[in-house]
């Protein structure tokens, strides 16, 4: 460690374009960046649950787009 003020453990992910259309580079992420939530529709329909509504079944298409499981 040569800079004693660089002593952070995590970098942000790296992105593409700019302005508003930037956004995350999808190929180098990875399960070690934390960009995988596999259980996201499930804790939707938790979470619904818990606040006393009807699950809704966009929460499945949205995880279907989100992680390309049908």
């Amino acid at each position: 460690m040569q800079d004693p003020r660089d002593r952070a453990a995590s970098k942000p992910p790296t992105t593409q374009g700019a302005g508003c259309v930037r956004r995350y580079d999808l190929d180098t992420l990875s399960p070690q960046s934390g960009c995988e939530f596999a259980d996201a529709a499930e804790l939707w329909r938790q979470l619904q649950q818990d606040a006393g509504e009807q699950p809704e079944t966009a929460g499945e298409d949205i995880a279907k787009e989100t992680t390309g499981i049908n």
